[in-house]
């Protein structure tokens, strides 16, 4: 237990801006941001992708988890204020390279955490493999499938939220 905290440590002291870059430089992130928009086309959802190389060092002594992590990312970005209660965050913790979906209730009551730990894995999956365009686009679009089931498009629909990735 004590090794895999240090080992945590490290890949997230490890963790810089460059390499965060280098797997999502501009192109991919333009892509990101074009497949949240056209996606959002095809439904009244909202998603919001985001990326954080690291956590603090006060974070990881604590041992916040990436999934407490993205819970708290998920009511900083303000996932949660949608009008239909149908909003999708997409977080991926680079250093541990962990990707958690936190879903508003609305969504989320119809959809459940084993389709979205499904799209979680095969997300990770391809970024073991370094395919981050890949990786991404695919959960847009398995999270996409189910906003089009639950919550399809209606005329004069707002974009609540901005769909260019962040990164922290």
């Amino acid at each position: 237990m004590v090794m895999e905290n240090v080992k945590r440590i490290a890949r997230h002291l490890l963790m810089t801006h460059w390499r965060v870059g280098r797997a999502f430089p501009q192109d991919v992130l333009t892509t990101v941001e074009q497949a949240i928009a056209t996606s959002e086309t095809n439904h009244i959802g909202q998603l919001c992708f985001v990326v954080e190389g690291a956590l603090s060092l006060a974070s990881l002594f604590q041992g916040l988890s990436a999934r407490e992590r993205a819970l708290e990312v998920f009511s900083q970005t303000r996932v949660w204020d949608t009008e239909h209660n149908n909003g999708v965050l997409i977080y991926l913790l680079l250093a541990d390279r962990s990707v958690e979906i936190v879903a508003d209730r609305g969504i989320h009551a119809k959809v459940g955490d084993p389709e979205w730990d499904t799209i979680c894995r095969a997300m990770e999956a391809s970024f073991r493999g370094r395919q981050y365009r890949r990786g991404v686009i695919t959960g847009i679009q398995a999270i996409s499938q189910h906003l089009e089931q639950h919550f399809p498009c209606q005329p004069n629909k707002l974009n609540e939220l901005s769909d260019k990735p962040v990164l922290l």
